[in-house]
């Protein structure tokens, strides 16, 4: 009878919360960023999570749903942090959600306070590139290590050390957290060893010359909080507490297993097996077929969470061991104009690499295809999101990632329209200092930088030479050959005599049906010359985008 009455008091708050819970499942509306509502009922210690003591009150449970969510937006938008508008719009909703929501320390991360609040991801890693580089090597192996306690003190250090030499500085705290955004950023696929990191940082203390810089704020938090908090809710919240605690246990223990395994090896939480693999693909059916590379077969796919799939199956030999190893060193890099890897698979005689799949297709069938007809200003807004992806390689924090493969169908294009850099598979990554790096040839005739074909030296001006070329046929609709003339010319040499004097409508595409900016078609075909000119007098990757934005505004 005792254990009933227990087993009916359970039930009781079970359906109370439950309820609860079901009216605050939303997201925090009217903020732009996606901060899930029930945050607050996430931790079983809102105290926990104190950042040594950057945060006050209770919003550590929701501080890391906001870090993770800026995270998101940094890696859409490039921004860092939010303007005053966007940051007290966002407070107010969550404190709408939640009204015993008390936390001080959010407001600081706002930009326009100069310094680091104004930094965008790009000068994160052209300012605190060392920074960024070190938390990342220090604190993503939390989620995996087999001593995390060990790991999080190097973590811990390495957060410590980002900042600037005054401790108390404000804009020192800025540049901290600029930079866990940032690594957040990059890792938008992998919630899960972000989180860990969150958890090490936030429920340690750091040195007291840190958190004594919040003192005072701490102590009237903490007079507000113990306010009335504490006499109304102290009960009840114990219960309610132990309750959640007791529930999550449960749920826990009788979660079903995912398909992807958490094992100890280089991406251990990209590992899908091999049946997950044939389900998606209904056994590889030749009805899910969509395309052929030199290394193997592409499939559709759905897995078993409805996410839509492409599946490349690896099945030439003389591919298999390179191109995985290539690419499992890229499984971290995620970027929105970069398709990303979902997972992969490994299996006695062939491998398969799961991709996001992109509806639309891929550049070159929207080109070279029938029926399908690109307007000017898709043209340039795939032009620039390719370029986007191409700035994030040639910058990645850990060193400058050389595609060598830059051509229209690795260009592939969503159900957004968004076009999104695939097939990792010949790229380099140089390490931070190399100017190159010496490889034999590899690539796609047509595209590679004639440079590189005689001294065998990888460069990010090879990758700028191929985008050149992908732009050319942007503006003319044309493959790298023209056959349509008695003596076959290549695509540059006719660039060439139009800019030399010719007429720019002999030179567009047909399709386009004369509607374009004159005055843009004319940068961005000077731009793609100047990409496909002498390796030292090519733009970078910045420039180029620059110019490509430059030509959008100009189109619009």
């Amino acid at each position: 009878m005792k254990f009933q009455g227990k087993r009916s008091l359970l039930l009781l708050l079970l359906l109370s919360i439950t309820l609860y819970l079901g009216s605050s499942q939303t997201s925090v509306s009217n903020c732009v960023l996606d901060i899930p509502s029930s945050s607050s009922l996430v931790s079983s210690n809102c105290e926990l999570y104190h950042w040594g003591g950057f945060t006050n009150g209770c919003c550590g449970p929701y501080f890391g749903d906001y870090l993770y969510a800026l995270g998101v937006r940094t890696n859409q938008t490039g921004k860092v942090f939010l303007n005053p508008s966007e940051q007290k719009n966002c407070i107010a909703s969550m404190e709408a959600f939640d009204k015993y929501f008390t936390c001080y320390g959010i407001e600081k991360l706002t930009s326009g306070t100069g310094g680091c609040s104004d930094y965008t991801i790009t000068d994160v890693i052209n300012q605190l590139g060392d920074k960024l580089r070190r938390l990342e090597e220090e604190c993503m192996p939390l989620s995996t290590n087999g001593r995390p306690n060990e790991t999080c003190t190097k973590c811990l250090k390495a957060w410590e050390d980002t900042r600037g030499p005054e401790s108390a500085n404000i804009s020192s705290y800025l540049c901290r957290f600029a930079v866990l955004v940032s690594l957040t950023s990059t890792r938008i696929f992998d919630k899960e060893s972000i989180l860990e990191v969150y958890k090490c940082l936030g429920e340690h203390a750091l040195s007291a010359g840190f958190a004594s810089a919040n003192q005072e704020v701490k102590a009237r938090g903490n007079a507000n909080i113990n306010s009335g908090l504490w006499i109304a809710f102290g009960i009840t919240g114990v219960i309610v507490l132990v309750f959640l605690a007791a529930v999550a246990l449960f749920v826990r223990r009788n979660r079903s297993v995912p398909s992807v395994q958490n094992e100890s090896s280089d991406s251990p939480s990209l590992k899908i097996t091999l049946k997950d693999v044939y389900a998606a693909t209904s056994n590889l059916s030749a009805s899910n077929f969509i395309g052929q590379g030199i290394a193997g077969k592409v499939y559709k796919g759905v897995l078993s969470n409805n996410q839509s799939v492409a599946v490349k199956h690896i099945t030439s030999e003389c591919y298999m061991e390179t191109f995985v190893r290539e690419v499992r060193s890229l499984y971290h890099v995620r970027h929105h104009n970069l398709v990303a890897l979902l997972g992969y698979c490994e299996s006695e005689g062939e491998c398969f690499l799961v991709y996001e799949l992109c509806h639309n297709g891929n550049l070159s069938e929207w080109l070279f295809g029938n029926g399908k007809v690109l307007s000017w200003i898709q043209r340039l807004e795939i032009a620039i999101d390719s370029a986007r992806g191409l700035q994030f390689l040639h910058t990645y924090p850990n060193g400058c990632i050389v595609h060598r493969d830059i051509k229209p169908s690795n260009i592939l294009i969503d159900a957004k329209f968004q076009a999104k850099l695939s097939d990792f598979g010949l790229s380099r990554v140089m390490d931070l200092g190399q100017s190159y790096v010496s490889s034999e040839v590899r690539g796609t005739f047509g595209y590679i930088d004639p440079e590189y074909r005689t001294n065998h030296q990888v460069k990010a001006s090879g990758d700028v030479y191929s985008f050149g070329i992908v732009l050319l046929q942007l503006l003319s609709g044309q493959r790298i050959i023209n056959i349509d003339f008695n003596r076959p010319m290549s695509l540059g040499k006719m660039a060439r005599d139009v800019v030399r004097g010719g007429v720019i409508s002999e030179f567009a595409d047909p399709k386009l049906k004369g509607e374009y900016s004159v005055e843009a078609f004319d940068i961005v075909l000077k731009l793609a010359l100047s990409c496909v000119g002498l390796k030292r007098q090519r733009p970078s990757i910045d420039q180029v985008l620059y110019s490509l934005e430059k030509t959008l505004d100009i189109s619009l």
